[in-house]
């Protein structure tokens, strides 16, 4: 079974993209509401992907992936970001960056579960 890593402030949002991956049945989720407990859930747990906002406290979603993209332990762990950052400027500033994708909130379910079959298999 393939381990998600879902990096989100919004518990609510948190909590969509968590059922969103559940009813799949194909993966764990392990939740952190900001980028410093994500740094700190890697090295604890086993992630397959990782799923991150751009706008939290603390260490934001660019900020993880920088560091994801710059330590050879997690360097080919792909990464979507989902975001309420819509332009086509931040989009691709985070693609630039090494995202595998990038969605925008508020997303289909189904379009966030094509992704992440489609990087984990």
């Amino acid at each position: 079974m393939k381990k998600i890593l879902v990096t989100e402030d919004s518990a609510a949002m948190r909590g969509l993209i968590i059922s969103t991956l559940e009813a799949m049945e194909c993966c764990e989720v392990v939740e952190a509401c900001n980028g410093f407990e994500a740094l700190r859930a890697l090295p604890r747990e086993k992630v397959d992907l990782i799923i991150t906002d751009i706008n939290m406290p603390d260490i934001n979603g660019l900020e993880l992936l920088n560091f994801c993209r710059s330590n050879p332990l997690y360097q080919q762990m792909p990464v979507i970001i989902i975001s309420t950052e819509g332009s086509e400027r931040d989009r691709e500033k985070g693609l630039a960056l090494g995202a595998d994708a990038y969605l925008i909130k508020p997303f289909r379910p189904e379009e966030l579960q094509q992704l992440v079959l489609k990087l984990l298999y």
